[in-house]
């Protein structure tokens, strides 16, 4: 029983005068914004931004060859002028902020951020200390939240996971800059 054009139904917005056998063989037609989203998802370059324990405990075991990054398509990366995704693990102090903010600035668009841990999310155990910084999100913008003391590498794979979902449904051109979230300072009226 072979295949006829009779037996080929166009589906919609394909038109009546689809058939069988008019399209190109090999070729494969979509839209350009997918096909660049794609790429974004499948081949992020992380900078690796460990402050604390997490970052050995998590990215690093994340790395390594039981869990391996490469097969998710993310490279590490030393220089933020070749990252386009920044993990920041640990707690974040005050002295620290400004690094983090200048190596965020300096990586290329569009740029995405994961916070692992409780430390980078809300200061951690540590938050009540006077040079602590109550979250990453504080200083730059946050794209997914990895919670955990520390956080399970397969949780870090969710993540990456969850990003890479996001990168999926924007469009060719990234979207509108974010903001960091900022507290109201001391003593200001809000």
């Amino acid at each position: 029983m072979g295949l006829n054009n009779t037996d080929v139904k166009p589906t919609e917005g394909q038109g009546d005068d689809f058939r069988l056998g008019q399209h190109l063989p090999g070729v494969i037609t979509t839209q350009l914004q997918k096909v660049i989203n794609w790429g974004r998802q499948s081949s992020m370059w992380y900078m690796s931004f460990g402050l604390a324990c997490c970052a050995i405990e998590d990215i690093m075991a994340a790395g390594a060859s039981r869990y391996d990054l490469d097969r998710l398509g993310l490279f590490f990366r030393a220089s933020p002028r070749q990252s386009d995704l920044m993990l920041v693990a640990g707690t974040v102090t005050e002295k620290m902020a400004p690094r983090i903010r200048t190596l965020y600035e300096q990586m290329a668009e569009p740029r995405y951020v994961i916070a692992l841990g409780t430390c980078a999310i809300a200061g951690g155990p540590f938050a009540g200390g006077y040079n602590t910084v109550l979250g990453v999100d504080k200083i730059i913008p946050v794209d997914v939240y990895v919670p955990g003391c520390p956080p399970r590498p397969e949780a870090l794979f969710y993540g990456i996971m969850k990003l890479q979902e996001k990168i999926r449904k924007h469009g060719v051109n990234p979207p509108a800059p974010r903001k960091a979230k900022t507290a109201p300072k001391e003593g200001s009226k809000a």
